[in-house]
């Protein structure tokens, strides 16, 4: 597809020289192999034009995935800050929103915890959306299957406390399913009705919704967070993620 659209740059730039080339009406009139050789004739003089072109096809994709994202990491009323399938912790009616993508096997998601809870003590008009985002293996998928399903059980501080026990467990071959089970069972939940959740379509479907925005955000690991429309991948810390939060209540963007 891409050299498709460079060769159709090309021919752009050469309609003008066409019709005198061959003496045709129009360009319409030339054969295929006659398009061919006047494409190759003039990128073989003028090499220049592939890598004009490329630059310029690499800028228009660039500032449409700019635009994309813009649009994603602004829009209240989509799919990252309002979505059914997620999890609300800290103040649910927060006029600041900090979205952590997170894994329950990530070393660092782990290390973050701490920050987390900080920044929510610290903040109390804060609202933390935790989407989870099971990148490191079946373990972590199976984990994620158990953990959606908690949340029509668990919500808020309740949520927050079996979300906190699960990403702190420690199991050298990795959290899995049984891990999640027996933290969820200890916190009081119905495993008849967990069981039954966890096989419902809409499971599967809330951790799709996750995969697919994160890879719109072009994430390449966890910890990433987004605040006041601004991506930030990797365990920052508690004063990075602080002043973009204080920015964004006081201006509305990370960066005031």
């Amino acid at each position: 597809m891409r050299f498709q659209l460079l060769i159709c740059g090309v021919l752009a730039l050469l309609t003008p020289f066409a019709t005198p080339l061959a003496g045709a009406a129009s360009a319409a009139e030339y054969t295929r192999d006659e398009i061919g050789g006047i494409v190759k004739d003039y990128i073989m003089e003028h090499p220049e034009v592939l890598r004009d072109a490329l630059t310029a096809l690499a800028k228009k994709e660039k500032d449409a995935e700019t635009a994309a994202t813009a649009k994603l990491t602004t829009d209240m009323t989509g799919d990252l800050y309002a979505s059914t399938h997620q999890a609300v912790v800290g103040n649910p009616k927060g006029k600041t929103v900090l979205v952590e993508f997170f894994d329950y096997n990530c070393g660092y998601c782990k290390k973050s915890i701490d920050d987390i809870s900080a920044l929510m003590k610290q903040n109390p008009d804060l609202k933390v959306i935790l989407k989870d985002f099971p990148v490191l293996g079946q373990g972590s998928i199976e984990a994620s299957k158990v953990a959606t399903a908690v949340r029509n059980q668990l919500k808020g501080d309740a949520f927050w406390e079996y979300h906190k026990a699960l990403l702190l467990k420690r199991n050298p071959s990795g959290v899995g399913k049984a891990d999640a089970m027996e933290i969820a069972k200890a916190k009081g939940v119905d495993m008849d009705k967990l069981a039954k959740d966890m096989t419902n379509e809409d499971n599967a479907k809330g951790i799709f919704e996750v995969m697919k925005m994160g890879d719109r955000l072009g994430l390449t690991g966890t910890p990433s967070f987004v605040v006041g429309g601004e991506v930030v991948v990797g365990a920052v810390g508690f004063d990075a993620l602080h002043e973009k939060i204080t920015n964004t209540a006081t201006c509305g963007k990370s960066i005031c």
